[in-house]
């Protein structure tokens, strides 16, 4: 482990792009705590407030302090992320295994069917998905984890396909080894670290995709805020006040551009080429 974090350290980007995404992960988990207001208090006489003393990120259209409905709101983006990368992740590693160790005929019909999920552009399949469900955070969360799974499975599949002819596992098979512990014990260990990489990146992915829905109105609903909520509701007013989307439009770029540079630097340093 030691070893592991002198050669990220190495990566100046990366360790950056890490405290970027833990600085604004803990900034929303401590919403509470951090928020001058309460994010759901309107005062119509404050309404379009530019930035000031009294409201550092400006007040909404609504009288709304932007700063605190930006904390909250990301922790609606960061648990919709998570979570639907976890829940994609996991149907991916158990379809990827199965086509990828079984192979012939199943291997055949998992990935077709996946690769019909995957010829839909990616937004298409989520507003379709939302459209079928109906609006909201948890259906947001099916539809990006139903769009991640074709893309974790494939990753797996890939390595699976790769390790199951070393010779590790032909010496368990010899000593008797059944298929579901080889698979467990053996195979998902090893085809882990790739996946984690592809996670951390693919969590960019699903971050803006979630706020694309939440734009479109299929996201989040009010009163619960969202980056991408915050960024439809004001764009009527970008010309006069741009604080109202310009806040959320920046808490998106840096959001994304830290796990960006964090999943880029672990690819490097996971890489056994470069050990």
């Amino acid at each position: 482990m030691g070893d592991f974090w002198r050669r990220f350290a190495r990566h100046k980007l990366g360790v950056i792009g890490l405290v970027l995404t833990v600085l604004l992960l803990l900034a929303s988990i401590f919403a509470p705590q951090l928020a001058p207001r309460d994010y759901r208090q309107q005062i119509l006489a404050d309404a379009r407030q530019p930035p000031g003393a009294d409201y550092p990120f400006g007040a909404d259209q609504m009288g709304r302090d932007v700063l605190s409905r930006l904390l909250f709101g990301g922790r609606y983006v960061f648990q919709i992320a998570f979570v639907s990368v976890a829940m994609g992740l996991t149907m991916g590693v158990v379809l990827g295994c199965t086509a990828g160790y079984i192979g012939g005929w199943v291997d055949d019909i998992i990935m077709r069917v996946l690769d019909v999920f995957l010829a839909f552009p990616y937004l298409l399949l989520a507003m379709t998905i939302v459209a079928a469900l109906g609006p909201g955070s948890f259906n947001t969360t099916i539809a990006i984890a139903v769009w991640a799974t074709p893309s974790f499975a494939r990753v797996i599949r890939g390595s699976i396909l790769a390790l199951k002819e070393k010779d590790f596992i032909d010496a368990a098979r010899a000593i008797g080894m059944s298929d579901y512990r080889i698979i467990w014990r053996h195979l998902i260990p090893n085809a882990i670290a790739p996946t984690a990489v592809f996670a951390c990146l693919f969590m960019a992915r699903a971050i803006l995709l979630e706020a694309a829905l939440s734009f479109l109105g299929l996201g989040v609903q009010p009163p619960q805020p969202s980056w991408g909520q915050m960024i439809s509701a004001g764009r009527d007013y970008l010309r006069t006040e741009p604080h109202i989307i310009t806040f959320p439009g920046i808490a998106i770029m840096l959001t994304v551009l830290g796990l960006n540079l964090f999943g880029e630097a672990l690819r490097d340093t996971l890489d056994p080429k470069l050990k």
